[in-house]
């Protein structure tokens, strides 16, 4: 049986379709559009008719009430007399499955929804799969079997089965898009929209416009209609990368869209209802913000609820082999070049560089050296020359011991010698050095002990 809804001021029609088109349908009336949204809601319908006559009253209230209705995931099949065929028409463009002339003949109706539900039945079994494999490709791109990823995949399948706000900080290049999309892929809105925002890339004058949408001749230059950010994501994800660019004055905007979860368009007062998660991102220390008056306290607390924390590189600097053979398939596919390996000499650099732009630093850097490799394995030659330098030109002048171990006696000297020039502050080290300031205190913890490598650097035996 296929359950219809039906949309129409005249409670008859139903009466007149129910015998006619027999026990293969049955037909659910409403007349009003919040009786509709309850009725889409639900999910007992996943078809609906439209009836338009253009005797009815309030016709373009009810045309636009259609616009917004057919975005949904049902699927809708549209009535409508000689007199409003061409607003049908467009309803069609817009994204309804078809029209029906009204009256309709019984035949083609019946034909029509029964193709309407093999369509959507479709469409069903493969948003499943494509979810399938959006997950499947998703887990493949957070690389690693570190302690640190097997943590990180523990909490994104710990916050992805609710609908609470999550807070994700990490340095730049941490990869913390990935996981907002894994949260979002792994819950239960993964069929739903993600819509993504660099809060960072948008003007402070068009921010409000791109997030809440306008109405024509809202202000000077819009030209029509537009939905933002947040009406596109409608009851999906919406994920505002870089939270803390945001001026004093946007923030208190989103915040009253948390609290309320409702907004309108600028340059309109109808309220539009918001369902959609939020996930924000951000590499700066938001409380610090908070402390310099640069973040409200209570935006803070508000999407603070569910915290992830991203991982420098440098961190778990063990899974580099393992994310440096991945982008090393994914790019010689890519660029459809044979390389099937890298040289030992090549992974020791890569492993002994500093990467302070994390994964997406490491990324590109295996990316140029594929596009410039020669064999088919990734040489030293390939690598960039500050990658290069790093390890190689600076090398101390004792030459005795392993290659490593002098690399690591060197970089602890290095290390010693910022401290030291920035007054013991290893904050402004690491930030002289462009290393995190946890890789900072790895490199302490090789020398003999923290007080006298503060002093004198003293190489570990």
């Amino acid at each position: 049986m296929i359950r219809v809804g039906l949309f129409s001021p005249d409670s008859t029609l139903e009466q007149l379709l129910s015998p006619a088109m027999g026990d293969e349908f049955r037909f659910t009336w409403e007349s009003t559009e919040q009786g509709i949204e309850r009725l889409l809601a639900s999910g007992q319908c996943s078809l609906f008719i439209l009836d338009l006559n253009s005797k009815q009253e309030a016709l373009e209230a009810r045309f636009e009430a259609a616009r917004r209705l057919i975005r949904t995931q049902a699927a809708w099949v549209i009535l409508a007399d000689d007199g409003v065929r061409t607003a049908a028409g467009e309803l069609v463009n817009e994204g309804a499955y078809g029209y029906c002339r009204r009256p309709p003949s019984i035949r083609d109706l019946r034909l029509m929804l029964r193709r309407a539900q093999e369509s959507t039945s479709l469409k069903e079994r493969l948003g499943a799969a494509s979810t399938e494999r959006e997950v499947a490709a998703d887990c493949s791109r957070i690389v690693g079997s570190s302690r640190q990823i097997q943590r990180l995949h523990k909490l994104i399948d710990t916050v992805a089965g609710n609908g609470a706000s999550v807070l994700i900080q990490g340095e730049s290049g941490t990869g913390k898009e990935l996981v907002a999309r894994a949260i979002h892929n792994r819950g239960s809105r993964n069929h739903r929209p993600f819509v993504a925002v660099a809060c960072g890339a948008i003007p402070e004058t068009l921010i409000e416009a791109e997030l809440f949408g306008h109405e024509k001749g809202a202000f000077t230059g819009t030209v029509g209609n537009r939905q933002g950010y947040f009406e596109q994501a409608r009851d999906g994800t919406i994920f505002l990368d870089e939270i803390g660019e945001l001026s004093l004055y946007t923030q208190v905007k989103l915040l009253r869209v948390l609290q309320q979860r409702e907004f309108s368009r600028l340059g309109s007062s109808n309220l539009i209802p918001l369902h959609a998660r939020f996930i924000f991102a951000t590499h700066r220390d938001l409380e610090e913000m908070v402390s310099e008056g640069k973040f409200r306290q209570d935006l803070f607390y508000r999407i603070n609820v569910m915290r992830i924390e991203t991982p420098a590189l440098q961190d778990h600097a063990e899974d580099i082999p393992e994310i440096v053979a991945h982008y090393q398939r994914h790019y010689a596919k890519l660029f459809q070049k044979p390389v099937t390996g890298i040289d030992p000499e090549a992974m020791t650099v890569l492993q002994s560089y500093s990467w302070p732009g994390n994964v997406r630093e490491l990324e590109n850097v295996i990316q140029r050296a594929i596009i410039v490799a020669q064999g088919k394995s990734l040489a030293v030659e390939d690598l960039p020359g500050e990658v290069r330098a790093e390890a190689l030109e600076e090398t101390p002048e004792d030459s005795s011991g392993s290659f490593e171990r002098q690399l690591r006696e060197y970089k602890i000297r290095l290390a010693a010698n910022a401290i030291r020039e920035n007054n013991g502050s290893k904050t402004l080290a690491a930030r002289k050095l462009r290393i995190s300031r946890s890789y900072l205190h790895r490199l302490i913890r090789n020398a003999e002990g923290e007080a006298d490598f503060e002093q004198e650097p003293k190489i570990a035996s």
